[in-house]
């Protein structure tokens, strides 16, 4: 069996050549220690260039997708004061986000366990394992942004109309079949 290994898919205007450095195609799936550690450079090193494509909208938080490897994807988000996601998990994949600017706060929950709070500032914020199910959002009153990363890339997030609807076993990722 052979694993398709292409090379990093890179947002047209990100030219620094740290982001391609930071994602070595042959790792096909990080840790959550991992992508903490991707968030907290690509969000300090690369931190003039990603406010250079940030935007701001009223309507609905914006996105972009800054890289894209066989084992990772990483995103830049900003949030606007009010504006947060509906609870959700990430499938089964691992993840991070470190606050690039303003802050986030966080309500979570591991399957069983009690939904916790936690603010997140500028240059803080933290990796987390397949069963960590969240709602993030700005409720400050300064816009926000935030460097994310999941691995493995492209699984589909579950949503929850509320943290405590979370199940007591987050579901595996599916098995992919060559």
């Amino acid at each position: 069996m052979t694993q398709s290994i292409t090379p990093a898919e890179i947002h047209p205007r990100i030219t620094d050549p740290l982001l391609p450095d930071l994602l070595p195609s042959e790792r096909l799936l990080w840790t959550p220690r991992q992508l903490a550690e991707l968030t907290r450079t690509v969000g300090g090193e690369l931190a003039t260039a990603l406010r250079g494509l940030l935007r701001f909208d009223a309507d609905q938080r914006w996105w972009a997708r800054l890289a894209l490897t066989d084992g990772v994807e990483l995103w830049l988000l900003s949030w606007l004061p009010g504006q947060q996601t509906r609870p959700h998990d990430h499938g089964g994949a691992a993840g991070a986000f470190t606050v690039l600017q303003g802050e986030l706060t966080e309500e979570y929950r591991y399957p069983g366990g009690p939904i916790r709070q936690r603010v997140h500032t500028a240059g803080g914020g933290l990796g987390f394992g397949a069963g960590r199910a969240h709602r993030l959002g700005n409720a400050s009153a300064t816009p926000a942004a935030s460097v994310h990363a999941y691995s493995p890339p492209l699984v589909p997030t579950r949503e929850y109309s509320a943290l405590a609807e979370v199940p007591a076993e987050i579901p595996p990722l599916p098995v992919v079949v060559p």
